[in-house]
């Protein structure tokens, strides 16, 4: 009997309808702000050159790019997580952090130049890189590789097997590749900013124009 009278005024207590309005708007309105379908993310995972060093932010290609993707439609979050100085190394310990955070639906892998400058062991950036693609692929993340060149002053073996490096693992992973990240930009000089390395802002839509036309296919 007692069980029963306990059971009655819980009864109560929940369809008691002399509760406060703004008990059942604050209920409401926790429903109405549960998280829904967020938009699939493009995430830009590279260095300087994709950071925009020495560049307003809203200038760097990362940035137009998620303009164009807006103007044209597009329901995609462009993420720039590029951090000027990256290796593939420090590129690699820090991806799946990134992974998790934003579930990217693809991915531009924008890394390596750093290793050429440095003159770091081409098997170790091919390893790094192709860790990276790999675990990037765990998630099922589309990767879009973006191919890098050193100047002949490197010496032109060390220039061609780096190079080369994008293009196998292109190949080896069927991963879709822009063959030269810097096309139209690198030893232009209104291009390039006075270190002879980095892009300046007049060269950003070109770099747009590099990734767009490899990225818009797998939109």
């Amino acid at each position: 009997m007692l069980q029963r009278l306990i059971g009655l005024l819980c009864l109560i207590a929940v369809f008691n309808p002399w509760l406060p309005a703004s008990t059942w708007a604050q209920d409401t309105a926790a429903k109405s702000s549960a998280p829904g379908p967020q938009p699939p993310v493009i995430l830009v995972f590279g260095d300087s050159l994709s950071s925009g060093h020495g560049v307003p932010t809203t200038q760097t290609w990362a940035a137009l790019f998620q303009r164009r993707l807006t103007q044209l439609g597009y329901p995609h979050r462009v993420v720039n997580a590029s951090i000027s100085g990256d290796t593939t190394a420090s590129g690699l310990a820090r991806l799946p952090s990134a992974l998790r955070r934003h579930n990217p639906e693809i991915v531009i892998l924008e890394l390596g130049g750093n290793d050429g400058l440095r003159g770091l062991s081409l098997p170790a950036l091919r390893a790094n890189l192709a860790s990276i693609i790999q675990t990037a692929r765990q998630g099922r993340a589309k990767i879009v590789l973006a191919g890098m060149r050193m100047p002949p002053n490197y010496g032109i073996s060390y220039a061609k097997e780096f190079e080369r490096v994008f293009a196998e693992l292109a190949n080896e992973y069927q991963v879709t590749l822009i063959p030269f990240f810097l096309d139209g930009v690198a030893a232009v000089p209104d291009m390039m900013q006075g270190d002879g390395i980095h892009p300046t802002a007049e060269a950003q839509p070109v770099l747009l124009e590099n990734v767009w036309q490899h990225v818009a296919p797998l939109l």
